[in-house]
């Protein structure tokens, strides 16, 4: 059986090459895909003895600075042994003639990504909250990695780094468009008008942090066994990924339709105030100011997740999506456009 964007025969006479004698102990190759892919694809890819996690961009219509697995591959070996949980790396492709693009391949990790709020509501309000504490705890450890430490010195450029992000995701838009967006131009134009000022050096920022992207082992009280999903990470403001993570937890009540994650509605889930206040606390910082500093950042989330989404949309209306799930991905824009702009404005 085929499997779209991943041919197994070239993979496996190229992995063979790549890893140390005795890493392949078996010849009875399979491929699976794990997610289809609104974003990157994903593979379960085994030699009938042991097996690996191959990550690849996905199909058709990517942008320039999207999808980049070369990004995902030198960030979470720089972060390989620092506090923050990762998947161990084994190798990267980027000879174009094995797979097409660009991928690399990384150990299977045990663990599950919690998606929906029945998968909470299985573990108990207690160790929801717990787990949610956890989070947001990996996410304040990883913005206290100093990355010259970790050989990511040069992994990104702090200085200017909020006024790059509204201008590179309000061309990541005007590339995918598919339709007229009045709200995107009034959102787009009030982030311009309102880039913050950062004095603070930049961090390591994951780019799509939330809760579906870590892999957690539930034994007694569940823990956070690696963070996955590195494609937009860089080096800069790290309330980005906090403002992501809220949008991202109120994008089920915001568009029903689009069947994504509901874990905020789970018995448990702390409130985004709540959540704030945590990661506040993690990283010993003023929670007041910082519940002050959020409305850029969510204005630019709600942003930067619509530009993502219509990215998807444009790929699914010209059939070169994977998997399935895509149909209302296009549903969700407006409403984030429409909810930015009341977060940007402090109305929310």
């Amino acid at each position: 059986m085929s499997t779209p964007g991943l041919d197994l025969a070239a993979f496996a006479a190229w992995f063979r090459t790549q890893v140390p004698e005795g890493t392949v102990t078996g010849d009875d190759w399979s491929a699976s895909l794990i997610t289809g892919g609104k974003s990157n694809l994903t593979y379960e890819v085994s030699d009938g003895q042991t097996s690996w996690i191959v990550r690849r961009p996905p199909l058709g219509h990517v942008q320039a600075t999207a999808h980049d697995m070369a990004r995902e591959f030198t960030v979470m070996s720089a972060l390989a042994d620092t506090e923050v949980p990762v998947p161990r790396t084994v190798a990267l492709g980027e000879d174009h003639s094995v797979l097409g693009a660009t991928f690399y391949v990384m150990e299977k990790v045990a663990g599950v990504p919690y998606r929906d709020a029945a998968q909470l509501d299985a573990l108990g309000s207690d160790s929801t909250a717990a787990l949610t504490g956890e989070m947001i705890d990996v996410l304040a450890r990883l913005h206290t990695v100093e990355p010259e430490a970790v050989g990511l010195g040069d992994f990104g450029r702090p200085v200017g780094f909020l006024a790059r992000q509204v201008k590179r995701w309000g061309r990541q838009l005007e590339g995918s468009k598919t339709r007229e967006l009045p709200d995107a131009d009034r959102l787009l134009a009030h982030l311009v008008a309102h880039v913050p000022e950062v004095d603070a050096p930049g961090a390591i920022v994951h780019g799509d942090y939330r809760l579906d992207n870590l892999l957690v082992v539930s034994d007694e009280t569940p823990s956070v066994k690696a963070v996955v999903d590195w494609e937009m990470s860089t080096l800069g403001d790290p309330l980005t990924d906090l403002a992501l993570l809220l949008v991202y937890d109120g994008l089920a009540a915001l568009a029903p339709s689009l069947g994504v994650s509901d874990v905020s509605a789970a018995p448990g889930y702390p409130a985004p105030s709540a959540l704030i206040d945590s990661y506040a606390a993690a990283r010993g910082l003023d929670a007041d100011e910082l519940h002050g500093h959020m409305e850029f950042h969510l204005g630019l989330a709600h942003f930067k997740l619509a530009a993502i989404l219509e990215g998807i949309h444009h790929r699914f209306a010209a059939g070169q999506t994977v998997g399935g799930g895509f149909d209302t991905i296009g549903s969700a824009v407006e409403p984030l456009l429409a909810a930015g702009l009341r977060a940007a404005a402090g109305k929310d």
